[in-house]
């Protein structure tokens, strides 16, 4: 060649920033996995990989402690850089949660009333959806559960989201002494129209994976449930047979009252099947796959970018106000959620504490005794 004489280096780089010191196999932790491309009919493609980021606490629904959030920055960071890989999944284990958003645990033990901690933490928090909008492979939710919370707005950062129809999904701050300003409040206005962004932010009122799909916030759904002859079964709590009854649009509200119980008999009878769910999210990682990366990527950050706009916009401030707010709501909100199993109440009496409010009483420890439920007999 004419150019053999230029020098050149042509040893690979290694770009990753971290290593593998923050994952982990024992809960709580995030595993980090890369699984091979399969071709539709299950075949391994040699050299290729989808990053697996898996969240790995089902004993707390999946929220992430601090160590946690820290994995999954190192797991985007290292799944964007790695030439292997062409798509990333971002999932958690077992069959009850994708994720609840922040562990409640260590709020309400560590972080409340430690505002600069919690302020620390939250930069943490940035950084991990920093980090799969900045990922430059694109990357699929696969939702085991549910996805509240915080884990609905790291849902939100992802580029599609294929859903078990058992997971629900929604906001939960005002309820427990947060707002959703980890997301919720820069991308649900693009998702949706201003009054159903609204009222999902703040109503604190799950939606089902029907309902998501129907307001267009997800892109596929599909069953989980297997009754005892080997049949799927659509969530049997969602009505999915009618779009419309007696005037009101039902596809994807919970069924009737008297039809719960019935439903729940149904659930226990059947047994929870993956394979559809990873049989789509295999597919998806085969389309992306099939694709020139470069301008898959490109397109992908084109879309990302209007999320990126708002989210950038506010998240420095947002973080200040959470950090502060650790010594007032969510102080209050995150201890009483934390101890429900002693107190029998997972929020506080909101009707005292408006009337403490009214009558301009300060916010101390007897003001936190008076709203927070006592412990049972």
């Amino acid at each position: 060649m004419a150019l053999d004489w230029l020098p050149r280096d042509n040893e690979t780089k290694d770009h990753a920033l971290l290593g593998h010191e923050h994952f982990g196999t024992e809960a709580p932790s995030v595993i980090f996995e890369k699984r091979p491309v399969t071709d539709p009919q299950g075949n391994q493609v040699p050299g290729l990989y989808a990053a697996w980021i898996i969240l790995n606490n089902p004993k707390q629904y999946n929220s992430y402690t601090t160590e946690m959030v820290k994995g999954v920055i190192a797991g985007f960071q290292r799944a964007s850089g790695d030439r292997t890989v062409t798509a990333v999944v971002f999932t958690a284990m077992g069959d009850k949660a994708f994720c609840t958003g922040g562990n409640t645990e260590e709020y309400a033990s560590y972080y409340a009333r430690r505002p600069n901690e919690y302020g620390e933490y939250m930069d943490l928090f940035n950084a991990m959806v920093d980090g799969i909008l900045n990922c430059k492979k694109p990357v699929i939710c696969r939702v085991n559960g549910m996805r509240v919370g915080g884990g609905q707005e790291i849902g939100m950062a992802t580029d599609i989201t294929i859903t078990s129809d058992m997971a629900v999904f929604g906001q939960a701050g005002p309820k427990h002494g947060s707002a959703p300003d980890g997301g919720s409040t820069d991308f649900l206005p693009w998702m949706l129209n201003m009054e159903d962004a609204m009222y999902n932010c703040i109503s604190c009122e799950p939606w089902s994976a029907y309902k998501m799909k129907s307001k267009n916030l997800i892109t596929k759904v599909v069953p989980v449930l297997k009754n005892k002859d080997g049949e799927w079964v659509r969530n049997p709590l969602v009505r999915t047979d009618a779009y419309v009854d007696d005037g009101e649009l039902v596809y994807g509200e919970p069924v009737a009252a008297d039809k719960v119980q019935a439903a729940k008999e149904l659930i226990g009878q059947c047994t929870t099947d993956f394979s559809r769910l990873d049989a789509e999210v295999n597919a998806l990682v085969w389309k992306f796959t099939n694709l020139f990366p470069q301008c898959l990527i490109k397109s992908i950050d084109g879309i990302r970018g209007k999320k990126k706009f708002f989210w950038d916009q506010l998240k420095l401030a947002n973080r200040h106000w959470l950090a502060a707010n650790m010594n007032h709501e969510a102080y209050l909100g995150f201890t009483a959620f934390n101890n429900k199993k002693a107190t029998g109440k997972d929020v506080i009496d909101f009707i005292k504490f408006r009337q403490l409010v009214a009558e301009g009483a300060m916010f101390d420890d007897n003001f936190a005794e008076q709203v927070l439920a006592k412990p049972k007999a």
